[in-house]
């Protein structure tokens, strides 16, 4: 597997480079050389194969000969051990559940995907990696997870302060050993800034090798297709296989992207939507062609969309071959505010009996907005990115008492072990250099 530089001013690397570099010298994003379309015959039959099979013949696809297919199944059937099931929930109106992995949010797939490739890999070397990953919520609590004890692995994850759930912040804050969290008194635009900059920095990648863990690696974008590909795959099986349309809750935009990726290697879908809170850069440049961020980010109920400058935006440019008419041809945007969020989740329990996040209101507020434009029926996917609980306080205040899984409750009386620094780089710089010297 060959990748190139979205800003195309560095030279190709192969997948093993890609994912231990995290982002190319010239600042851009890892893609693939070339996107392969799967053969008829796996569409055709796709409706027998489990999420595993489905997930080795994406993977083997992209990565070809660069892990040998009978260990890369090994490592898929090690990394994705649970399931995305669809879940009716109004006619012809179906929820993806992306939330049964250990973390209980879609990032279990790319950060236990992840893991397992780069251990793959540091087996054949006594290397030790610094993993540096900035966190809106869920990711650090799938990286912190997918990565704890994973040897030659160390996990420094950087979340902004008081702008995460407590579950959010227990599950990225208490395992302790090899993961270790900072509190920056900042926004989740802040974060990444910090990270980009270490990547970014000489002097520091002389004397650590880092590697990242956001959406801007390539091994957190690849298993990413999987589940939508498996959400093809059921509703084949259900005879609703015509006429897709899939509302993506979008932030970094890593997830969406997966989705373009999986369309791109011949999934049939009839119609991306682009669905944010009131960070809304990509619905309105969908609209204007003006690709504006917003500094600094604004604070929602959907914390984990509370992104100002999507990092994985010259993705979807790169995957659309940074043609904006074609993008507005198979995406649409909307965004909602916290009112309309609450809204939606109260009016669905009451209607279904169905408990939604905050970041699964806005997917499905997309989907129902885009729907009704439509003169004949659809089959709509909304997909659930993490699971309730993890957004108690927000739902309780929305729709009552809710019941807590016991992998989640049990971290509310863990201790928290966090560093808070602010967001100055140079603060940064010191206190990581410290803490990777001591490893």
């Amino acid at each position: 597997m060959q990748l190139y530089s979205t800003q195309h001013q560095s030279p190709d690397v192969s997948l093993e480079e890609a994912i231990f570099r995290g982002l190319p010298p010239d600042n851009g994003l890892y893609m693939p050389t070339s996107i392969p379309k799967l053969p008829r015959t796996f569409w055709d039959t796709i409706e027998n194969l489990t999420l595993q099979e489905i997930a080795f013949e994406i993977a083997h696809a992209l990565i070809g000969d660069d892990v040998p297919a009978d260990d890369l199944k090994e490592l898929v059937n090690k990394a994705i051990d649970f399931p995305a099931p669809l879940v009716a929930i109004e006619d012809d109106t179906y929820c993806l559940e992306l939330f049964h992995g250990p973390s209980m949010a879609f990032k279990d797939f790319g950060a236990r995907f992840m893991a397992a490739l780069m251990s793959y890999f540091l087996q054949k070397s006594a290397q030790q990696i610094h993993i540096l990953v900035a966190t809106s919520g869920d990711t650090g609590g799938a990286v912190a997870q997918g990565f704890y004890q994973t040897p030659n692995i160390d996990v420094t994850i950087l979340y902004p302060s008081g702008k995460v759930s407590d579950i959010q912040e227990k599950q990225l804050t208490t395992l302790g050993e090899n993961v270790s969290a900072l509190e920056v008194e900042g926004t989740f635009d802040d974060c990444q800034k910090l990270v980009k900059q270490a990547f970014l920095d000489k002097e520091l990648t002389a004397q650590f090798s880092l590697a990242s863990a956001n959406s801007i690696n390539i091994a957190r974008l690849i298993p990413q297709a999987f589940y939508y590909v498996n959400a093809y795959a059921q509703l084949k099986k259900k005879g609703l296989a015509n006429e897709i349309v899939i509302s993506v809750p979008s932030g970094n935009f890593g997830n969406l992207s997966a989705g373009i990726m999986a369309w791109r290697m011949g999934m049939p879908v009839k119609q991306f939507i682009a669905a944010t809170n009131v960070n809304k850069v990509v619905p309105e440049y969908l609209q204007s062609g003006i690709y504006q961020p917003i500094s600094p980010s604004l604070s929602t109920i959907s914390n984990a969309m509370d992104v100002g400058n999507p990092s994985n935006f010259p993705r979807m440019q790169a995957l659309f071959d940074n043609d904006l008419e074609q993008m507005q041809k198979m995406l649409t945007g909307y965004f909602y505010t916290d009112t309309e969020t609450r809204t939606a989740m109260r009016v669905v329990y009451e209607r279904t009996g169905y408990v939604m996040c905050p970041h699964t209101a806005v997917a499905y507020l997309g989907l129902k907005d885009y729907t009704q434009t439509l003169e004949n029926p659809v089959t709509g996917v909304f997909l659930s990115t993490a699971h309730y609980a993890k957004f108690l306080d927000v739902v309780e205040e929305v729709i009552g008492e809710q019941a807590i899984p016991e992998r989640l409750s049990a971290l509310l009386d863990k201790e928290k072990q966090a560093t808070k620094i602010s967001t100055d780089y140079e603060e940064f710089k010191q206190t990581i250099i410290a803490a990777f010297s001591k490893a």
